[in-house]
Parts: structure tokens; C-alpha cells; sequence
């Protein structure tokens, strides 16, 4: 940022004027009640998510004589207390039917009830039609299901595709106020204890409150007006995101604003040369993360690539708010905030002897040794990504607690029930209609086909699987009735329903993961090529990035596997971990190699290096700490998918903050030394360095 457009944004002045801009801009959205309406947008049910090619997708478009693509089908499962059902409760059942015939939105003749061999268990299935937002209205109709459902002496489920979104709505139920509190409180402590003030820590979080409350607003009008797709999970990731990164850049500006004070008695001028010299490593970091995340629009997925717009929107507003609003309160209140340590002018800057000043010192006398013994290890943890299983969650395995609907699953399964609920689907010509159900018939995991229902020259044949709808023994079925009914000539069959969906999930996430990761690295080679002007530290510090993932993610598949218990994970999880890591840990390549780039020219690069690590050692790993402490947030949540997600992301931003940007690349910097920016001529001048280990002391005020 020049210095003159620097310096008018904190004017004695303009500073007020920015200040009543987003204070009031903050107002009218929350008045409005726009962050609020942001839920009620989301689009939570896996059908919208699949591309128009999918199969499924297709199939759905084809079923639409047959059924509203509204249509929810729900299961009430029973279960007796003891013993077998008497006359009177197979009564009862049948009289609560006659009730949930009445709930609103029942569409159809409530059927059943189907009662186990055992005589221990019954299905009675129903059909919901609550409009295109149904998916999210069924956790209220779900209470009323259960109320007007009840049999004296049973226990009563909510399953079939019903209960998993009333299940949906409970797990996302206060989502984002929950991960807003969590998400807060963490970094509240985690900025305590770097400030060590008990009035800093204020003007960050307040700016970062701003930033979200304009995100959700823009977000939610993308959604309502422009055809966004918004689910809970991408909500939920914007608001630790815009927390995270902003306290990120936050946590830059003030450490640079902290050394121009000591350098100039004006806090406007201190400003001035705080914003122009931290502002384009902060601007460059938040291109390069808005560019990744507007990868994901290469995706299959609507849910992956609506993901992309809604964090890039967060990023972008973060950005304008930490490099205006927050210099303005930074001004506003003067050096009073940083008490009790207020950084007065001429006073020695503390990170110049400090810690990771020493570190630096140490890496300097051998720093091959240091780059290649850090290399091999992270090497090894990449080995645990051989214990990854990244093929899908089936439905019980995809919640951290044991949700009503997976009740009502186990007790089916347990009773030789299948979900009726969850069939495959099957549309073709209706002149090979009887061809086609016979090509269905006897296929290992399905039971027998529905007879044959023409209309307008359409034929449906549906069947349910023998295995959970979602299970890979589902997936597998439904390849064998998409191969068996694909063979029959001229049929023109599709292959839809919940197994079927499901799976083209799973093949969208695989091809998003074979076109955005190499996209993602491709995009961030550019950007730090353009932004260190050199060809060689960009492609080194590339390398790094992908040691970094591999490496947290094998920890993390271990982590996974042998401590958390977990069955597998979701196959997006690899994309949004490589995504997250990659474009927020670049995040600290850039904060550490733009100083090393101001510094060269004056002091050398290896110099340079140390200088650039001592200045802002202490930085990057606060805000690696606070960037995984609010990923980890997402692990309150009640999906193994978010856990994951967050124990991944935060891991690897340990091991990013901590040991690859810190040791790793200042090590290789200080072997490579001036060949790094080649072929830019920027240290090509003989410069004097001082041996790494004759002191621990760094000038910082080059």
C-alpha cells in the first residue's frame, strides 16, 4: 500500500470517518436482520448438491411424474419395550397412523405397519412434502411425528431419509451461534496471551465481529438473490474462517504497528508506516487464499463449489475491515491499549534478542542439517496417509453421537427390516419396462423390484437395498443395477435414488479432488512467482506446502483411525484440508518471505533470513494458534465430516506455524542464500554477514 493512500486512512481525520462508515454500516445490517436470515437460505439436502450430469440428478428430473422432487419419504420405527406386540399395541399403531395422516404436510396414504418376523419391530412409512425448504423444516414436523406417533409400551424412531433431516436440522440447530461463542472465546484467550494486555485483544475481536456481520450479509444475498449455494457446513466454516484469518492479519498489523511506535513519536506516521509495509504481505495473503477458495468452482459438487464464493466473499471482507477499520481504533485509543508494555518511542524493539532470534542463530550453523533432518521427518508422518480411508461415511458412522434416526436404523437391521425409505430407483422406456425389472431381479444386496408404474411413456421400478442406504455394500449395489439395467437395448435406464445419489457424491468428490488440488498449487505458484519476483523460492516454498499437507494429513489419519475411533472419512476431506492448508499456510510463507525480501537488499539473504525470522517468529505462531485453535471449534459440532475437517486443518496449521515456515524454510533460506530470488538480481552485491553463531541479537530496523 503506498504511503500517502496509507497515511490518509488514519488521518487525525479520516480515521473517524472510517470508524462511522463500518459502525454504521454494522447497525443497519443487524437491524435488517440479514447475518440472521443467512439459515434460513441453506440448502442442506444432498440432491441439490450433485452436478446436472450426474446420473442420479437425471433420474430425478425423469421421476418427477412419479414423485415431487419435494417428496421426503420417513420411516416411524417401533420397537416393544418387551416381548412380542400384543393385539392392543398393533391397534394402537394402527390408530396413530390415522393421527400422522393428519400432520401437515403428509402427502400420500401413510403405509403400514410392517411388523418384523420377529414380531418385535414395525415400520410405518409416510411421505413429507413441505416445499423445496422441507429438508430444513423437518425438525420441527419431526417432534409432532413423535407426539402423535407414541404407542404405550414402544419406543419410537424417526428414519428413513425423514429422520437423517430431522437429525440434519438438530446437528446444524444454533450452528453458527454456537461456533461463534466457541470460536470467540478462543480467541479472546489465545490473544491474551500473546498481548499480554487486558485491552488490546478488544480491537481485533470487534473488527473480526464486523467482518462476519458484513460477510453473512453479502453471503446471504448471493444465496437469496443470485442461486449460491449455502449449506450448513460452509456457513460454519465462514465463521471461523473470518475469525481465523482476520486475527491472522490482525495479529500482523499490530506487531508492525508495535515497531514503528518505537521508531516514530507519531502514532498517525507510526501508522502510516505500519500499513505500507505490512499492508501488501496482508493484501497478497488474502488474494492468495480468495483465488484458492474460488478454485472450488471447478467442482462437481454444488455444495464444494458454492463453498468457494461464500469463503472468498469472508476473506475479501476481512481484508477491508483489518486494513481500515482496525489502524483507525489502533489510532483512535493510541499506545494506552497495549498496556501495561506500551511500545514508546526509542525504546529497543524486544524481538530483536528474543526467542526466535536465538533460533535463528542456531539454524544458521548448520542449516542443511536442520532442512533435511526437518524434511525426513515430516517425510515419515506422510506415511500415515496409507491409514487413510477416505471413501465415505455410512450414515450411523457419520455422526459424532448416536442420532434418533441411526436408532431407528439399527433397530431395521437388527429386525430384518429393510428402509423402504431409501430405494433405488429405477427410470426407462416403458416398452422395456418388464425387460428392465428383470434384469434387477436377483442381484446380490437387492431385493426384489416394484412392479412397473408407466406414465407418459416413462416406466419406475423401485427397490430397497439389503444394506444401509449409505454403506459402500449400498454403492456396490447400485453399480450392479446400474450394469445389469444398462445392458438392456434401448431401455434408456437411470439409475437414481438415495444409494444412487449418494454414490455420484462420492464420484463428484473424487473428480473435484483430481482437478482442484493440482489447480490450487498451480494458482499459488503463480501468485508468489508474481510476488517474490523469483522463480526458485516460490517452487521451494511449493514443496513445502505439500510436505506440510501430507504430513499432517497422515498425523491426522492416525489420529483418526487409533485415538478418535473413527470409521473413515467423507472424500471431500482432502480437498478442504488441502485447500485450507494451502491457501491459509501460504499465508505465512508470504508473512515470512516478504520481510526476507525488504530485508536482502540491505543486509544479504541468509542475514535477511534471520532478521525476517526474529521479527516475525513471534507473530506467525500466534497466529498459527489462533487460525487451529478456531478450526478446532469445528470439532464441538456433531459430524465426524467437521471433525475431521477441524483436526486436520489444525494440525497441519501447527506444523506450518511451528516447524515448516519457522525452521524449514529459514533453514533452506540460509543454505540456498542468494540464489533463492534467482534470477532476480536482488542480492547479487557482495554483502558483509556476520556468522550465525556469533550473537543472538537482530537488527530490525532496516
Amino acid at each position: 500500500m503506498h504511503r500517502q493512500i496509507a497515511g490518509s486512512l488514519t488521518g487525525p481525520v479520516t480515521k473517524w470517518l472510517v470508524l462511522a462508515f463500518w459502525l454504521l454500516g454494522t447497525i443497519f445490517v443487524v437491524h435488517q436482520g440479514y447475518p440472521g436470515k443467512l439459515t434460513g437460505v441453506e440448502d442442506n439436502q444432498a440432491t441439490s448438491w450433485l452436478p446436472g450430469n450426474a446420473e442420479s440428478t437425471q433420474a430425478l428430473t425423469r421421476l418427477t411424474p412419479f414423485q415431487s422432487p419435494d417428496a421426503i419419504p420417513t420411516l416411524v420405527v417401533y420397537q416393544t419395550d418387551s416381548g412380542t406386540f400384543t393385539d392392543a399395541q398393533k391397534a394402537d399403531i394402527a390408530e396413530a397412523m390415522t393421527r400422522i395422516q393428519r400432520i401437515d404436510g403428509v402427502t400420500g396414504k401413510v403405509i403400514g405397519p410392517q411388523i418384523s418376523k420377529d414380531g418385535q419391530a414395525a415400520q410405518v412409512a409416510l411421505t413429507f412434502n413441505l416445499g423445496q425448504d422441507g429438508w430444513n423444516k423437518l425438525g420441527d414436523v419431526a417432534k409432532e411425528l413423535r407426539r402423535d406417533g407414541a404407542v404405550a409400551g414402544t419406543t419410537l424412531h424417526v428414519a428413513g431419509q425423514g429422520g437423517q433431516a430431522a437429525d440434519s436440522a438438530e446437528a446444524f440447530a444454533g450452528l453458527d451461534g454456537k461456533l461463534l461463542l466457541f470460536t470467540v472465546m478462543v480467541v479472546v484467550l489465545v490473544l491474551l496471551l500473546t498481548y499480554r494486555s487486558p485491552l488490546l485483544w478488544l480491537l481485533p475481536v470487534i473488527s473480526a465481529g464486523v467482518a462476519l456481520t458484513v460477510a453473512q450479509t453479502v453471503v446471504y444475498f448471493l444465496a437469496k438473490d443470485a442461486g449460491l449455494t449455502v449449506n450448513g457446513q460452509s456457513q460454519g466454516i465462514l465463521t471461523v474462517l473470518v475469525f481465523g484469518a482476520g486475527t491472522d492479519y490482525a495479529l500482523l498489523l499490530v506487531a508492525r504497528y508495535r515497531e514503528e511506535l518505537r521508531r516514530h513519536d507519531d502514532r498517525h506516521e507510526a501508522m502510516a508506516f505500519a500499513l505500507h509495509r505490512a499492508a501488501p504481505a496482508i493484501i497478497a495473503s488474502a488474494a492468495t487464499v480468495v483465488l484458492g477458495m474460488l478454485c472450488l468452482l471447478l467442482a462437481d459438487l454444488n455444495s464444494t463449489s458454492g463453498m468457494g464464493p461464500v469463503l472468498a466473499v469472508g476473506i475479501v471482507v476481512g481484508l477491508a475491515v483489518m486494513v481500515t477499520l482496525l489502524p483507525a481504533l489502533l489510532v483512535i485509543t493510541g499506545r494506552w491499549i497495549f498496556w501495561p508494555v506500551r511500545p514508546t518511542y526509542g525504546t529497543p524493539e524486544p524481538t530483536s534478542s528474543g526467542l526466535w532470534a536465538k533460533v535463528g542463530s542456531r539454524i544458521g550453523r548448520r542449516p542443511r542439517v536442520v532442512w533435511v533432518g526437518t524434511a525426513l521427518a515430516l517425510a515419515v508422518c506422510c506415511l500415515g496417509v496409507l491409514r487413510l480411508d477416505a471413501h465415505g461415511l455410512s450414515t450411523e458412522d457419520s455422526y459424532t453421537k448416536e442420532f434418533d434416526s441411526i436408532k431407528g436404523q439399527k433397530v431395521l437391521a437388527a429386525h430384518g427390516l429393510g428402509d423402504s425409505s431409501n430405494p433405488i430407483m429405477v427410470v426407462a422406456d416403458a416398452d422395456h419396462a418388464q425387460q428392465v425389472a428383470q434384469a434387477m431381479t436377483g442381484l446380490e444386496g437387492l431385493n426384489r423390484p416394484s412392479v412397473p408404474i408407466t406414465r407418459g411413456g416413462v416406466a419406475f421400478i423401485s427397490a430397497t437395498t439389503t444394506d444401509d442406504a449409505s454403506s459402500q455394500a449400498a454403492f456396490r449395489t447400485v453399480e450392479r443395477v446400474r450394469t445389469a439395467v444398462h445392458d438392456v437395448a434401448g431401455a434408456d435406464a437411470q439409475v437414481g435414488g438415495g444409494p444412487a445419489i449418494l454414490l455420484d457424491t462420492r464420484t463428484a468428490s473424487d473428480h473435484d479432488n483430481r482437478v482442484i488440488i493440482p489447480t490450487v498449487l498451480l494458482v499459488v505458484l503463480l501468485v508468489l512467482m508474481l510476488l517474490l519476483r523469483s522463480l526458485l523460492a516460490p517452487v521451494i516454498l511449493i514443496a513445502t506446502v505439500v510436505l506440510s499437507f501430507g504430513a499432517s494429513l497422515g498425523l491426522s489419519a492416525l489420529l483418526f483411525h487409533y485415538v478418535f475411533g473413527f470409521a473413515g472419512a467423507d472424500p471431500s476431506l482432502p480437498l478442504f484440508v488441502f485447500v485450507f492448508l494451502v491457501a491459509l499456510g501460504i499465508d505465512y510463507n508470504i508473512f515470512l518471505m516478504t520481510r526476507v525480501r525488504e530485508e536482502t537488499p540491505q543486509h544479504g539473504t541468509r542475514r535477511a533470513a534471520q532478521i525476517a525470522l526474529a521479527a516475525t517468529g513471534g507473530v506467525i505462531t500466534s497466529a498459527g494458534l489462533v487460525l487451529a485453535s478456531t478450526f478446532l471449534v469445528l470439532t464441538t459440532m456433531p459430524l465426524v465430516a467437521f471433525a475431521e475437517i477441524g483436526v486436520a486443518v489444525a494440525l497441519g496449521v501447527v506444523l506450518d506455524t511451528m516447524i515448516v515456515r519457522s525452521i524449514l524454510v529459514t533453514a533452506i533460506s540460509l543454505d540456498v542464500g542468494p540464489r533463492l530470488w534467482w534470477p532476480s538480481p536482488l542480492d547479487r552485491s557482495r554483502h558483509v554477514e556476520v556468522p550465525a553463531g556469533e550473537g543472538s541479537a537482530i537488527d530490525l530496523k532496516g
